[in-house]
């Protein structure tokens, strides 16, 4: 039996070998997840709902965002996004009307005309930019991120649903991860709309939507696990966003824009916290009269002079008059549909109900820190810093958020 012995010791002693000489397999390289929640405030983070959300900010960086105008959805996203402003990129609203397409109405739902370039071109997503300069992405939701803008696309994306519950939505992003090195994106997006539906149904301060923020969590728990579970603990810098706030609504407080306009005279674009209203051909002195200046809960202006610092008003896509109502209160027009009386935003972006979450963690950012309220359009520079692409002329600054980095 000596020469068995003497056998097993050779090739033991050679596959001892050969794992030495074997190079070590790569580390998995740093990655960078944006995660928007739609309508997240930063309190609701401390309502106990929120353990992932909270660990994360613990050990990282907690502050808050002041979306740009108007305080809305498409708009925001798009800023965060981009880096620009509404009235640069021309979302100007969920719903909108553009008089380079005649009776043609942009809304969220109508897929055939938001799939139409005109209405994205006026900002380059920074997955776009990041593609073109070899850095992979992959959006797992992000307003405009399934069509094709300005001649690109991320290289991994899914068209939008939301039917499609938070853990499928983590999963199919982490199976992006799985792909081989050469395929793997390195920036990605995630996208939870949950929270903003709660909110609108229900009211920001319903047990409802507190069930909605945690069942967004308990998602990014599973997305914090699967990463962990892939060796990418360490390696990935989380930034989580929201695109606005909410405040309570109800039906008891509304103002009536049909008690000062009627439909010969003007088309109400939108209703709501703000209203864009289209005066009609030679009825623009009336409209005007009737609305322009302070009511007792909002106020009108004339497009193009509304307060500087809310940067809107030049596209060609804002109407002719722009109302804000007060916090709470919502305009409306029997032109246009009835919404719920829960919450709503759009408010002034100044308002605190209208706040945004932002979270940075991993090893980019500072640990256990807290740093003052910033716009939402310096999300972009950050991002495109910690993913090493040269971002596109924007209305953000990265000193904004420089006090959120690590030295």
């Amino acid at each position: 039996m000596n020469w068995l012995r003497s056998f097993l010791f050779v090739a033991l002693a050679a596959a001892i070998a050969s794992c030495a000489s074997a190079p070590p397999q790569a580390a998995p390289r740093e990655i960078t997840i944006l995660i928007g929640i739609d309508g997240f405030r930063p309190d609701y983070l401390d309502r106990g709902q929120s353990p992932a959300l909270l660990s994360l900010a613990e050990a990282g960086v907690r502050g808050q965002i002041e979306p740009s105008f108007p305080s809305v959805t498409f708009p925001n996203h798009y800023s965060l996004i981009t880096g620009l402003r509404p009235d640069r990129h021309g979302l100007i609203n969920n719903r909108m009307e553009d008089p380079e397409r005649p009776g043609v109405v942009f809304t969220l739902a109508d897929r055939a005309v938001a799939s139409d370039p005109i209405w994205w071109e006026g900002g380059l997503p920074l997955w776009v930019s990041a593609e073109r300069a070899g850095v992979r992405t992959g959006t797992m939701f992000w307003p405009g991120s399934e069509w094709e803008i300005g001649g690109g696309r991320p290289s991994q994306y899914r068209d939008f649903d939301q039917s499609l519950p938070g853990f499928s939505r983590v999963d199919i992003l982490l199976s992006w991860l799985d792909l081989p090195e050469a395929e793997r994106p390195r920036f990605l997006t995630l996208y939870f709309d949950i929270v903003d539906t709660a909110g609108h149904r229900y009211g920001p301060d319903a047990p409802e939507t507190n069930g909605a923020i945690a069942e967004t969590d308990a998602a990014i728990a599973r997305l914090i696990a699967g990463l962990d579970a892939r060796g990418y603990r360490g390696r990935v810098n989380f930034v989580v966003v929201a695109d606005h706030g909410m405040a309570a609504v109800s039906d008891d407080r509304l103002i009536d824009l049909d008690a000062s306009i009627t439909r010969e005279q003007a088309r109400v674009v939108w209703d709501g916290p703000f209203a864009g209203i289209a005066p009609l051909p030679g009825h623009e002195a009336a409209v005007e009269a009737a609305l322009v200046g302070r009511s007792a809960h909002g106020e009108c202006w004339r497009k193009g002079e509304l307060p500087a610092r809310f940067h809107f008003g030049t596209h060609r896509r804002v109407p002719g008059v722009i109302c804000l109502a007060d916090i709470g209160w919502r305009y409306r027009s029997s032109q246009r549909g009835q919404y719920p009386a829960g919450g709503a935003h759009g408010f002034d972006p100044a308002a605190p109900e209208m706040a945004a979450i932002f979270i940075g963690s991993g090893p980019a950012f500072r640990r256990g820190a807290t740093i003052e309220s910033f716009e939402g359009v310096s999300i972009y520079p950050l991002l495109a810093h910690l993913i090493g692409v040269a971002p596109e002329a924007n209305d953000g600054t990265l000193e904004s958020v420089a006090p959120a980095l690590a030295e």
